[in-house]
């Protein structure tokens, strides 16, 4: 049984009274000590009277990235970016990036002046549109595709952040003919042309385009 129920079940029976229909009974064990506060911790009470929702713990998340305050480390952030990679891992929270206006941020962060942010933003928007039309869609409307490019192609950028930077844009042009039309456009103006129109749908033709990126990202160092 998860803990925190289980620490509410025992909190219930140690409240219970003893009772029959004509009052306490003589034969009942003595009710349990009353418990004292410390017995409901704050995890023991989201449990009980609900905590905050999946959509408030991803507006948390990128508050806690996108926050410039000094005391506010780069260890905070990567817990705060690993917590939403997870939550966006769920098709329905990945579809709510949208509705809670969570895309500009995000893809923001594609060009943070901190390389293990832009590395996290581009593994979540990989994580976000994988296997997932609409998610793509919102991807290419938002313009995510240039930046992905930029940093999958970037001769100043790491192999880390280059690869998470093709497994995003891997992701999002797999199916999806309007995202790879502007990869291949982009990839063309870096250098990177990848010949005739590819076709989406023709899995070897996205992965001979992004086999391709990942031999040139090999060896990357940051300037």
């Amino acid at each position: 049984m998860d803990r925190n129920l289980n620490e509410l079940l025992r909190w219930g029976i140690e409240h219970s009274v003893p009772s029959t229909a004509n009052g306490n009974s003589d034969n009942a064990p003595p009710a349990a000590p009353a418990a004292t506060g410390s017995d409901l911790t704050p995890e023991v009470l989201a449990a009980l009277f609900g905590g905050p929702s999946e959509a408030d713990l991803m507006k948390a998340a990128i508050e806690v990235i996108t926050d410039t305050d000094a005391s506010n480390t780069l260890e905070n952030r990567l817990v705060a970016f690993d917590n939403f990679e997870q939550l966006i891992e769920s098709l329905d929270n990945a579809n709510n990036l949208e509705n809670l206006e969570l895309w500009r941020p995000l893809l923001g962060l594609l060009s943070h002046e901190e390389r293990e942010l832009r590395r996290m933003a581009a593994w979540c928007v990989g994580t976000a549109v994988q296997n997932n039309e609409k998610t793509q869609e919102r991807l290419h409307a938002h313009g995510g595709i240039p930046p992905l490019v930029a940093l999958a192609t970037g001769d100043g950028e790491t192999e880390g952040v280059r690869r998470k930077a093709i497994y995003a844009l891997s992701s999002a042009v797999r199916n999806y003919q309007p995202a790879m039309d502007v990869a291949a456009e982009e990839l063309g103006k870096k250098g990177h042309a990848v010949g005739d129109k590819v076709d989406a749908a023709d899995m070897d033709a996205v992965d001979a385009v992004m086999n391709g990126l990942k031999e040139k990202a090999k060896g990357s160092t940051a300037a």
